[in-house]
Formats: C-alpha cells, sequence, structure tokens
C-alpha cells in the first residue's frame, strides 16, 4: 500500500477535507468547509517524516505512519486500557514497539485520546473497518455539535 493509495480512500469520503503540511495529510470531517480553527481536529493522519517525533523511525526512505482516532470503545477492544506513563520525550509506555512495521498498535503520543498508529501498513483488510469508524465517528461528532449549535425554541 502506498501514500497515495490511502490518499484516494480518504479523499473518496463525503464531506472530507484534507489539509497539507510537511508532506503530511490531515483528514478532517467538514462538509461546509467552514470548521473554525479550533475544531479543526483530524479524524486521521498521515506523517510522512520524524518532524514531529522520532520513535517511529519514518527517517527510513519511504517510510510513514498512519494515524486513526477511534471510539473509546474499539480502542480498549484493541489494546486494553489506554496507557499513561511517558518517558522523557513524552512517548507513551505502552510495550508496543513503535517503530514496527505493518503492525497496529496504540499510538506514542496521543494514544489517551484512543488514537492507533501503523507504520508502513502492507493492506487494507485490518485497516478499513477501522477507517470507516473514524471517519463515522468524525461524523457523529460533526453533526452532534451542529444539532448542539442551534436554538431550540
Amino acid at each position: 500500500m502506498t501514500v497515495d493509495e490511502l490518499d484516494r480512500i480518504f479523499r473518496a469520503y463525503d464531506g472530507v477535507r484534507v489539509l497539507e503540511a510537511q508532506d503530511d495529510l490531515f483528514y478532517l470531517y467538514d462538509p461546509a468547509g467552514d470548521l473554525p480553527p479550533e475544531r479543526q481536529q483530524p479524524f486521521a493522519t498521515i506523517v510522512t517524516g520524524d518532524h514531529y517525533e522520532k520513535v517511529s523511525r519514518l527517517d527510513e526512505p519511504g517510510s510513514w505512519r498512519l494515524n486513526l482516532g477511534l471510539t473509546k470503545t474499539t480502542y480498549t477492544s484493541l489494546f486494553g486500557p489506554v496507557p499513561t506513563e511517558r518517558d522523557a520525550d513524552w512517548v507513551l509506555d505502552s510495550g508496543h514497539d513503535y517503530a514496527a512495521r505493518d503492525v497496529l498498535m496504540p499510538h506514542p503520543f496521543y494514544a489517551g485520546q484512543h488514537w492507533v498508529a501503523i507504520v508502513d501498513p502492507t493492506g487494507l483488510d485490518q485497516l478499513r473497518p477501522l477507517i470507516v469508524e473514524a471517519y463515522e465517528f468524525a461524523a457523529r461528532k460533526y453533526s452532534n455539535h451542529q444539532a448542539r449549535a442551534v436554538p431550540h425554541f
């Protein structure tokens, strides 16, 4: 699997807006294209380099990492309780090797928010239901926020 293949999958979902920075891709559910900056929380990201952290060894040629924000239920069904201990670099101690390739694991920094990561994934079988969940979860959060913003008389 390549970054371009995965990027096409995300861009095919309705209401997805893509932000790009440092060759990284940030996928937001924003069907109206009007989310204020403080609400622009991606539901998925593709990170292509070590400019944010070094534990995934994304400096290796062609390496990249997919990150997905999941529900607490799904996250804990996969990995149990979120890790809380951090090392001196603020990396969460989940017991996983964050540099392992093609292994789904807690995100090294954002597992506490129920994010998962996979470096250099090779296929979609394991990821497709998680991608769908991340997208649907983002759409629900957006819809819930919109419903709260409408005054009810």
